[in-house]
């Protein structure tokens, strides 16, 4: 996004911009601990697998470096709380705890050294991972736009682009690096209910790039692709499963579906962070569900009756014999199953 940046780290404070308010109000809130940055990700001030596990691992460098005065055991105490309530934050998102896994191998390392000097290294280790989810996302983008034909219309479903990244983001990634390759790629953006990611995020952040962007109700989807509207969908991922399963925003699998039916390539583009191989399928990925008040109405407007029964997955599950290709920083892997991505995952440790 031109002259936006998801986080930033100012004078020893993480910012993030608040993508509650968004896109009526431009405002970063500033944090300073592990405890306010767990908040700020609970609370969605910012979201997206990708910079859900930067903005944890901020908040390690946070906790320890507002530590730097305390003795040695409250020091480690205080970093191990840090962690914990960080991991809390949110279930589904496994960047994060693969965030906290880094960031924990890396306080390890110096973990015998004082603490300005394990206060000091933490910060840049987050800001090693800032910055390696940006060439990961840039990296993810030249791969997938060689999907892309020049005049592709392509539907995407919930945010995945920079506000959900570190920057240049992962799905709408693709369609930046397609345009920036020369091609002409226009997006419909479906509203994503209940929390609206697609009308109030993605719209938004399109636009700041110039980028042609249609709002379509999540319902007008199957409408556009039966009327042959809709060349190809790109979404990102929270967590996809050993197998090719992906979890991400609530009514993706909806989307597959249909653009499987019409013959539309549905591909989902996440960096190899999002791949959790401890989880052989879907169905073992875990579904957050949150506060019933954003699906009985938005912001000051409520439209539901009082007192009717809500449920409010945020998450659901496509199958993997319904992508067509997962995009990563390592390559595109076309039909992803579960002897694929063991090939992809030991090439990323060579």
């Amino acid at each position: 996004m031109k002259g936006f940046e998801t986080l930033r780290w100012r004078e020893g404070k993480l910012e993030m911009l608040d993508q509650r308010v968004l896109p009526a109000t431009v405002q970063y809130l500033a944090y300073t601990s592990a405890a306010e940055t767990a908040a700020g990700i609970r609370d969605m001030v910012v979201r997206g697998a990708p910079a859900i596990g930067v903005a944890a691992a901020y908040g390690v460098a946070l906790e320890a470096s507002r530590q730097r005065a305390a003795g040695a055991a409250a020091f480690k105490t205080a970093l191990e709380a840090g962690f914990d309530v960080l991991a809390k934050s949110r279930p589904t998102a496994v960047n994060l705890f693969w965030a906290l896994e880094r960031m924990r191998d890396e306080w390890q390392h110096v973990a015998a050294s004082s603490k300005e000097i394990i206060a000091e290294h933490l910060i840049v280790a987050a800001q090693d991972l800032h910055a390696a989810d940006i060439a990961a996302n840039r990296a993810m983008g030249r791969h997938g736009a060689a999907l892309l034909a020049s005049g592709a219309r392509v539907l995407t479903h919930c945010n995945a682009g920079a506000l959900a990244t570190a920057g240049h983001g992962t799905a709408l990634g693709v369609i930046r690096s397609a345009i920036e390759a020369g091609k002409s790629i226009s997006v419909y953006a479906d509203e994503t209910r209940p929390f609206l990611q697609g009308a109030r995020l993605t719209a938004w952040e399109l636009m700041q790039d110039g980028i042609p962007v249609t709002l379509i109700a999540d319902n007008a989807a199957a409408f556009l692709m039966s009327r042959g509207e809709i060349d190809a969908v790109i979404v990102g991922a929270d967590r996809v499963a050993a197998n090719g399963d992906v979890a991400n925003k609530i009514g993706t699998y909806s989307v597959a579906v249909v653009a499987n039916r019409h013959r539309i390539p549905f591909y989902v583009a996440a960096p190899i962070s999002t791949i959790d191989a401890a989880i052989a399928g879907g169905a073992q990925i875990p579904i957050e569900e949150r506060n019933e008040s954003e699906v009985t109405g938005y912001g000051n407007v409520r439209w539901a009756p009082a007192g009717v029964k809500v449920r409010n997955p945020v998450f659901d599950v496509t199958p993997a014999e319904l992508v067509s290709a997962l995009i990563t920083e390592r390559g595109v892997v076309h039909a992803p199953d579960t002897a694929k991505l063991k090939i992809l995952l030991a090439a990323k440790q060579n």
